[in-house]
């Protein structure tokens, strides 16, 4: 696992974020990432353009404090609502 020494301040806590802006604060790679959203365990990207791909800066602060903890927005309100009913 790589790690750096980086200042988590750094990240803005709202708005929305680029691949480049966040990448030094995972621990694993694009590839990994864009997977791991796939599979809910990260944020989902927002497409904005073919090009543009963007991801929310609070959701990416939520999976950097616990990421095997982290549930994507649609995943925690389906649970949320499975909880609620039981």
């Amino acid at each position: 696992m790589k790690t750096y020494n980086v200042d988590i301040n750094e990240l803005p806590t709202v708005g929305k974020l680029r691949w480049k802006q966040f990448a030094k604060f995972l621990p694993v790679s694009r590839e990994t990432w864009r997977k791991l959203s796939h599979e809910g365990k990260a944020p989902p990207p927002i497409r904005f353009s073919v090009r543009c791909t963007m991801w929310d800066a609070g959701e990416v602060r939520r999976w950097i404090a616990d990421p095997m903890g982290y549930l994507a927005p649609k995943l925690r309100d389906a649970t949320k609502g499975a909880n609620d009913a039981a």
